[in-house]
């Protein structure tokens, strides 16, 4: 396996008012933020990597492998939304067993390893229940087993914590932090949050208009003046 998770050279996507440029290599099994102000590109960059929009040129490769053609499924990655995207008239249970079969053809291990997954992010004895009645932090929690479920290398988490309250952000970023640490994946996650940074990614990736500018590992980052977007995102101004 690569030890290079992602890897991204030359990647051009055009709108009608601007083109957006990435070029980066992320090292396998680290934690990452990707970080900057609205309208920078993150979720381009996110929607690139994981199929859901194709660029103009450039190569995408995830674990050494050409992502040329590749639709979503058939790409070694996870995506967790903000908006959680769990089915509303599906039970917990078969919202993550989605995870595992989309047509929902789970014998007893494959229901095994769903309760498993739930158990693991404090949901167990919730497979019953339907995503209305959960809290946004255990809607969450939902999304998050599914995606544990998948088992991709890749998983990428789209300001995961948006929605929820100081002590619960707390709470979510220790359970990935703890299921990175068990499962050795390599995780992006965007965020508008400095604590975010500071407290869970190793290195971050920062973007302004359309650019990644910086790459660094997180000590660096912090240190960091030289870029006014930069400055501006962590309050130094």
């Amino acid at each position: 396996m690569s030890s290079t998770a992602l890897s991204l050279k030359g990647v051009e996507v055009r709108f009608e008012t601007a083109t957006l440029l990435f070029d980066c290599e992320v090292p396998a099994g680290r934690i990452v933020a990707v970080a900057g102000a609205s309208g920078s590109g993150k979720s381009t960059l996110f929607n690139v990597i994981a199929g859901f929009e194709q660029p103009e040129r450039g190569d995408v490769r995830i674990l050494g492998e050409d992502m040329a053609g590749r639709l979503p499924g058939e790409r070694p990655v996870s995506v967790i939304f903000q908006e959680h995207n769990l089915f509303a008239h599906l039970d917990v249970a078969a919202n993550v067993g989605l995870g595992i079969s989309p047509a929902l053809r789970l014998g007893p291990a494959e229901r095994a390893q769903v309760e498993a997954a739930l158990a693991r992010v404090g949901l167990a004895g919730f497979g019953g229940r339907l995503p209305p009645t959960l809290s946004g932090g255990e809607r969450q929690r939902v999304a998050l087993a599914r995606a544990m479920v998948r088992h991709r290398p890749l998983l990428l988490l789209d300001e995961p914590f948006a929605a929820l309250d100081p002590g619960m952000r707390s709470e979510m970023r220790n359970l990935i932090g703890d299921l990175h640490e068990e499962e050795g994946n390599t995780i992006l996650m965007i965020t508008h949050h400095p604590d975010d940074v500071k407290l869970l990614a190793d290195s971050v990736l920062f973007l302004d208009q359309g650019r990644i500018v910086a790459h660094d590992d997180i000590a660096h980052f912090l240190e960091r003046r030289d870029l006014a977007a930069i400055n501006r995102f962590l309050g130094n101004e």
